[in-house]
């Protein structure tokens, strides 16, 4: 089956203190569990053909951020990473997971290392996929368009739309399915989805000073890690990768031939390919 927005249903909640959180499961209950972390702008979506894979042998659980995807957006939610990765680690203790394996892209990356080092999350072992992890961080539009959210969030929807599919489809290595690339387009279409799109990006434009508040941390860091990387990310260049390898102890990096920065999507077979090896 072609897994398209419409059939990517979170079918659980978590009330958290920064709004409703969405969340489902995919494997057998007693199954050793796996967390996947999505980034910005994107949601659970980007795991739809890696979660049901990974599920053969486990139990896995994704999620939407606050104010992503099909959890809670709504005006005043603190959507910075810092409260983010405190939410993310109050999610882990509702699940009632003990040492689970977490398998992070993009900020999601920025989240897991977070929860871990700051707040004392503890897992098994760490994926970090183009992970936000060292700054600096962010795409082109992400620089550029900084200064100007409050006319880019008050221009027609006709505009929007079109800027918004062209920014992230230039994440992708190749370009995205046309079913993806609506898929992750889903939360921001529409009067109240612009809004919410330029209110997140505002948050994540005051957010480098929290890689470097947490990078010194890494090196105490001491579950295996493995990071996979696209070859073709302009986002999160590959010089990161080397950065965050060297920083880690012990970590290994494998990198994803034609892929971008949205490697879950854009090559989900050799991605799948090295999570399950380092699942094993």
């Amino acid at each position: 089956m072609t897994r398209t927005i419409a059939n990517w249903n979170l079918d659980e909640t978590f009330d958290s203190d920064t709004g409703r959180i969405a969340w489902t499961s995919f494997g057998a209950p007693t199954a050793p569990p796996v967390v996947l972390l999505h980034g910005t702008p994107f949601s659970s979506f980007i795991w739809h053909d890696i979660a049901p894979a990974l599920a053969h042998d486990h139990r896995v659980y994704v999620w939407d951020m606050p104010g992503y995807g099909q959890s809670e957006r709504s005006v005043g939610q603190d959507l910075s990473l810092p409260n983010l990765g405190r939410v993310f680690a109050a999610l882990v203790d509702h699940w009632g997971l003990t040492d689970p394996t977490v398998i992070a892209h993009d900020t999601g990356g920025g989240l897991a290392l977070d929860a871990h080092v700051t707040h004392g999350v503890s897992y098994g072992r760490l994926a970090l996929v183009d992970a936000v992890a060292l700054a600096p961080w962010g795409s082109p539009f992400f620089q550029a368009v900084g200064d100007h959210l409050d006319v880019l969030a008050r221009i027609p929807s006709t505009l929007h739309e079109p800027l918004l599919r062209a920014y992230l489809d230039q994440a992708s290595g190749r370009g995205l399915h046309p079913c993806d690339l609506d898929g992750l387009m889903a939360p921001w279409s529409g009067d109240r989805g612009q809004a919410d799109f330029y209110r997140q990006l505002e948050f994540r434009r005051a957010d480098e000073a929290y890689t470097d508040r947490i990078k010194d941390q890494y090196p105490a860091i001491t579950m295996p890690v493995h990071l996979y990387w696209g070859t073709e990310d302009d986002w999160i260049p590959v010089d990161r990768a080397h950065e965050l390898l060297a920083r880690i102890p012990g970590s290994r990096l494998r990198m994803l031939p034609e892929a971008g920065h949205l490697s879950p999507l854009d090559n989900p077979a050799a991605l799948t390919c090295g999570l399950m090896s380092f699942l094993r």
